[in-house]
């Protein structure tokens, strides 16, 4: 052992009866009882282990020491009499000779209990993180994602990637979220900014020469916070492979994750290769997402022409003023449904909160009656509208309704929250993988009302310059290019997005132009991975799986908060080390930055 300690608090056991040892850690609690008899917890890293206590003086030595603080124990091992065997020292505990406190706890007072700190305010836990980190479920959590960064390192080390490091100060690009900017001092008026990934960079890699490069890669993005994204900074093991295709990009995904899930996870089930390859447009008319949650056996079903002006005014193909309501109705029918009208109600009340819109419902009944709900507008035309969605005595059917990508939307918050409530519908003890593949390379921005890049700038249209060259001579819709662009999706939640990248400046120019950026803009916005790939670049693939999303996933976490050693509240704020902070005229003035005071 190092230090003083002869052992660690999780270390000793039967066969050590009798040594005399020397423990250091924690006090973690102390139980009296009489004036003469003590019993008290020592915890470190490694685990617990009991101390007894049998003289008046050892019982007041004790007492006078707050708990939390550290001490060294040094004394003999013997068996309990009353043994624990719910620890891996529950058969031992050690008599003291002598105690020395090493590190005063200088409060009566914890902000919280060690052991019950999830219990405790979030804000709390944050700023004394510290004392949050050794309630050992929390540590656990940072155990697991060192082990799962060992495991992703060394297979893909494996797999013959070099790891290879990538500035953190560079320069600001479009690349879809705020950057965080770093002024400079030398050059005055003008800043670096924190990467939002190393996109551009791992791609000059490839241009470079290097064959297959990873990182486990800390990348910087001024969004707000959500269970599953942190605000400011996450990480991410980022890869890149040249002369690959998608399906190299993937075989190598699919070699790697699954052991890892497997091993790691609080599910010893996932997916094996090959995942499921689900096309986007399949995926939101399927599932009514782009992120299925492929444990749910429930499917959206498209009810529009049997449903549609029923009666049920929210059906209306019309408005009052004539006008085309481009209504689509989506049904998801939930068969062996034994839940009361009160489970429904709240479910669907539910939907309405996360989707915003509004559900409706009907039931069949043993008797094969349509009942509940908007029952009155189905029971008119009830054996076509049975026969269209296939329903069965016990079913329950829950629609959405509105324009095409709403009606999906709503559809697939039915799909997961129902899925989600009934047990009989969803397989939760595994780790259910799939392909997002053939996204949309182009969108109509909701602010711009023109065409505009869905995802990524950098991903290869599907089909090359012929195809965007027949959207320029009007030959085929913009809105129907595909882009060699694909998520990886896991029990609902988007693990990574990647892309084969458009790697031909030709193409990349054309390209842009479809969004109106000429190659003036390409080489400004873009100048070292334009100029590189006029050098002959080769064509290359890649992905970037976020390690913090899958650390939560294996550890069965909601908050993505309880898998980082030191988070930031949703505000993005550190509260602990009270960042972000102000600081002196001084140092703005050697930035050349003035601040100004709103009124």
């Amino acid at each position: 052992m190092i230090q003083s300690r002869t052992h660690n608090c999780g270390q000793l056991r039967l066969s050590d009866v009798g040594k005399n040892v020397t423990l250091v850690g924690w006090l973690e609690n102390m139980r009296e009882v009489g004036s003469n008899l003590g019993f008290v917890v020592l915890r470190d890293f490694y685990g617990t282990t009991q101390i007894v206590l049998e003289t008046e003086d050892k019982v007041k030595e004790l007492k006078a020491i707050n708990k939390e603080s550290t001490i060294q124990v040094t004394g003999v091992v013997r068996e309990r009499s009353s043994k624990n065997p719910n620890l891996p020292t529950g058969e031992i505990e050690v008599l003291p000779e002598e105690i020395k406190v090493l590190g005063r706890c200088r409060y009566n007072e914890l902000p919280f209990e060690i052991n019950h700190s999830r219990e405790a305010d979030e804000n709390a836990r944050l700023k004394y993180r510290y004392l949050d980190l050794r309630n050992p479920q929390v540590k656990n959590n940072i155990i697991l994602r060192c082990k799962v960064v060992a495991a992703l390192r060394k297979a893909m080390t494996d797999h013959d990637f070099l790891e290879i490091t990538t500035p953190i100060l560079t320069a600001s690009s479009p690349e879809g979220a705020r950057d965080y900017l770093v002024p400079s001092r030398k050059h005055p008026g003008k800043f670096y900014a924190l990467p939002q990934a190393p996109q551009q960079f791992k791609q000059l890699l490839m241009t470079s020469g290097f064959d297959r490069y990873f990182q486990i890669a800390p990348c910087f993005r001024d969004e707000d916070a959500r269970g599953d994204r942190s605000p400011g900074e996450f990480y991410q093991m980022d890869m890149e492979m040249s002369f690959a295709t998608q399906e190299d990009v993937f075989s190598v995904i699919e070699d790697v994750l699954p052991p890892i899930f497997a091993e790691y996870g609080k599910y010893n089930r996932a997916s094996g290769a090959p995942f499921a390859r689900i096309p986007f447009l399949e995926a939101m008319e399927k599932y009514g997402s782009d992120k299925p949650d492929l444990r749910i056996d429930l499917t959206v079903q498209d009810a529009t022409d049997v449903l549609k002006d029923c009666g049920f005014p929210p059906f209306a193909s019309k408005n009052e003023a004539g006008e085309d309501t481009e209504v689509r109705i989506k049904a998801v029918v939930i068969s062996d449904f034994k839940e009361s009208r009160k489970f429904i109600d709240k479910t669907i009340a539910d939907v309405e909160v996360q989707s915003g819109n509004k559900a409706c419902w009907f039931r069949m009944d043993e008797n094969s009656e349509i009942v509940g709900g908007i029952a009155k507008f189905v029971v008119p035309n009830k054996d076509a509208i049975v026969s269209a969605l296939g329903v069965k005595p016990g079913d329950l059917v829950v629609l959405s309704c509105g324009k095409l990508l709403t009606a999906q939307k709503t559809a697939g918050v039915i799909v997961k929250t129902f899925g989600n409530a009934c047990p009989n519908h969803i397989d939760r003890e595994q780790y259910a993988f799939c392909w997002i593949v053939d996204f949309p390379m182009y969108e109509i921005g909701e602010e711009s009302g023109e065409l505009e890049f869905c995802h990524n700038p950098f991903s290869m249209p599907s089909g090359g310059l012929e195809t965007l060259l027949k959207a320029e001579r009007g030959e085929i819709d913009p809105l129907s290019i595909t882009a060699d662009q694909y998520d990886l999706v896991v029990n609902g939640v988007e693990l990574s997005s990647g892309a084969v990248r458009n790697h031909d400046p030709e193409i990349m120019i054309k390209a842009f132009e479809m969004v109106r950026l000429g190659e003036e803009d390409v080489k400004a916005k873009f100048p070292a991975m334009y100029n590189a790939f006029c050098y002959g670049a080769p064509p290359h693939a890649g992905i970037a799986p976020g390690v913090d999303r899958m650390v939560m996933l294996l550890a069965g976490e909601d908050s993505i908060r309880e898998i980082i050693p030191f988070p930031m509240n949703k505000n993005a704020q550190d509260i602990m080390m009270d960042a972000p902070g102000y600081v002196t005229d001084k140092q703005l003035e050697e930035l050349h930055i003035r601040t100004v005071t709103e009124e």
